[in-house]
């Protein structure tokens, strides 16, 4: 068992859920229950499971909770191009926010393939 917290992938998903709470902010008042929390929920969802996934016993258990993270991160990737498109994102924010979490993508991806034993 190791803690979550030594794992970058975690220290990057934490970031980016800090992000979309921060940006989230300025999203209109009738979303609060809409977008701004299924966004927030997903951010956070990504994390949650890394840290999970570090408690349990095994790395097929471990695996199996970075791929829900990784579940987590892809609906979170379209959530926030649909916020993009519902001019709630401009470009900036919503470049570097895609970034980051296609960054996670990549990072849990690479993470789960060693777990398994691929790498």
């Amino acid at each position: 068992m190791q803690s979550f917290r030594n794992l970058r992938v975690w220290e990057k998903s934490h970031k980016l859920t800090l992000d979309i709470y921060a940006s989230s902010k300025a999203f209109p008042r009738d979303e609060m229950f809409g977008l701004t929390s299924q966004m927030r929920r997903a951010s956070a969802s990504i994390g949650m499971n890394i840290a999970e996934g570090c408690c349990r016993k095994g790395d097929a258990e471990m695996a199996r909770f970075l791929q829900m993270a990784m579940g987590s991160a892809s609906e979170l990737e379209y959530q926030i191009l649909l916020a993009h498109d519902l001019d709630y994102l401009r470009d900036p924010r919503y470049e570097r926010l895609t970034a980051q979490v296609v960054e996670v993508k990549k990072m849990l991806s690479s993470l789960v393939q060693k777990v398994k034993g691929f790498d």
